[in-house]
């Protein structure tokens, strides 16, 4: 559940929106495959997107050891994490009335660096998250790749999900108009998979790839 006092995690406008099922937050997490953490920096907000992995109650974000805003956060700077999925175009009968079916939730808390011994599998963790499969069929990471990458790891204790769902809710004399409305879904469709212009002949498409393009 998300912190019940502290004034973060509660939604104030279309506070109906709002869910406290753990299992959704999860579900939001465990299928989208890029947050955006916003963190100060030398003083200043920045937005930064990036891919990121759920590992129990615990998620996974990585980036360069150079980065500022990896080192400011593995310092212990706080953090919001925002993931947000689109589901649809809600279209009213208005423009003032239209909106977006969307699932979003926003993380709150400080991050700390993942051990060395447990950063190779929090890397494959994130692998996974894209690729599933896809660990098991590339080499091992090399020590010059690992000291050069960063594992941050967010507890998620704090957070706030909210979820628009519904149909466009316009006006009486805006539905008695002639106007249409209803909802177009949206959803997320892979291509056929591209092979690299380099990619050596005779090397067939791995099974992870041929999953991801099938879903």
């Amino acid at each position: 559940m998300p912190s019940s006092d502290s004034p973060r995690t509660q939604v104030t406008r279309l506070a109906e929106k709002q869910r406290h099922d753990r299992r959704a937050l999860d579900q939001l997490l465990d299928s989208s495959r890029v947050c955006h953490v916003a963190v100060v920096v030398d003083g200043a907000p920045v937005v930064l997107p990036t891919a990121f992995a759920r590992d129990g109650d615990t998620l996974l974000i990585h980036g360069s050891t150079g980065s500022p805003w990896m080192r400011t956060v593995a310092e212990g700077g706080p953090v919001s994490v925002a993931v947000t999925a689109l589901d649809g175009i809600v279209v009213a009968r208005s423009a003032f009335e239209s909106s977006l079916r969307y699932r979003s939730a926003v993380l709150f808390g400080a991050a700390t660096p993942v051990p060395d011994d447990r950063q190779g599998a929090a890397l494959d963790l994130l692998t996974e998250a894209l690729v599933p499969g896809r660990a098991a069929e590339v080499r091992p990471s090399t020590r010059r790749e690992l000291a050069a990458t960063m594992v941050l790891a967010l507890p998620i204790r704090r957070w706030s999900l909210k979820v628009s769902d519904g149909w466009p809710d316009d006006e009486t004399v805006d539905v008695a108009g002639p106007a249409w409305a209803g909802v177009v879904p949206l959803r997320e469709v892979a291509g056929e998979p591209q092979p690299a212009p380099d990619l050596r002949d005779g090397i067939p498409v791995p099974p992870s790839v041929i999953r991801v393009s099938e879903r």
